[in-house]
């Protein structure tokens, strides 16, 4: 049974890479908006990718969230995954702000530092999108949600995270990018798996209020593969931060 539907699978994904692409775009947060086939591409070589060896933070934060909202992918839940993702890159974007107080007088490692700011702002800004996006979804499905379970727990959830990674980075910079690599590569992947599970979305017209800003995509599967694939490239960031000279 499984053997079928891969099988079936990797025949949409052939259709679909064969089909006109459209030139390249960036979203508000300077992450490369992907034509529909590299979208596609994008999201095999997710499915194909074996997952980071998470740390033991992350798998119990994944843990508590298959606990509270079901180990089943739902809309609901990558929205309470947003409501959590940017928090990392405010940590450090206010770390770096502290530091270059103190270090601006070094031009090479001020300019260092500058680099950095921007580069958390737009990772922050760009997982913003992410939430905006997936509470329109959500919204635009019609399912109703509670005042505890989906609007007092994102909150404590976000509140605990906070202030993991804030320990970690103070603790050790590496472990809070570490944490932060597990993260994002756990949300490209389920986006992957999310996508591939519902190949209805391939025709489901997505049209969105921020469509300006993040950039317009023909539909919902395109859009859910662009987020993914963001999420990749937020991965691929912190983990260059884990083979960089630290900044102080």
């Amino acid at each position: 049974m499984t053997s079928t539907m891969n099988t079936a699978r990797d025949k949409l994904l052939d259709r679909l890479v064969a089909e006109p692409a459209h030139p390249v775009r960036l979203t508000a947060a300077e992450t490369p908006k992907l034509d529909r086939d590299a979208l596609v591409r994008a999201q095999r070589e997710t499915l194909e990718a074996p997952r980071r060896k998470y740390s033991l933070a992350a798998r119990f934060l994944f843990r508590t969230m298959d606990l509270i909202y079901g180990r089943r992918r739902t809309l609901v839940k990558f929205q309470v995954l947003e409501v959590v993702a940017r928090i990392p890159y405010q940590i450090w974007e206010n770390a770096a702000y502290r530091l270059l107080t103190r270090k601006h007088r070094d031009g090479k490692l001020a300019r260092r530092i500058q680099e950095r700011i921007v580069e958390n702002r737009e990772q922050q800004d760009n997982e913003e999108w992410h939430l905006l996006i997936t509470s329109e979804l959500v919204r635009s499905s019609g399912v109703r949600l509670g005042r505890v379970r989906h609007r007092f727990l994102p909150w404590l959830m976000a509140v605990g995270y906070y202030h993991t990674a804030w320990l970690l980075f103070v603790l050790r910079p590496k472990w809070s990018y570490r944490l932060n690599a597990d993260f994002e590569d756990q949300a490209e992947h389920e986006y992957a798996e999310f996508v591939a599970e519902h190949p209805e979305f391939e025709t489901v017209r997505h049209g969105s209020a921020f469509a300006t800003e993040y950039g317009a995509l023909d539909s919902m599967a395109d859009l859910l593969r662009q987020i993914g694939h963001d999420e990749r490239m937020h991965k691929q960031e912190s983990e260059r931060y884990l083979t960089e000279v630290p900044l102080a």
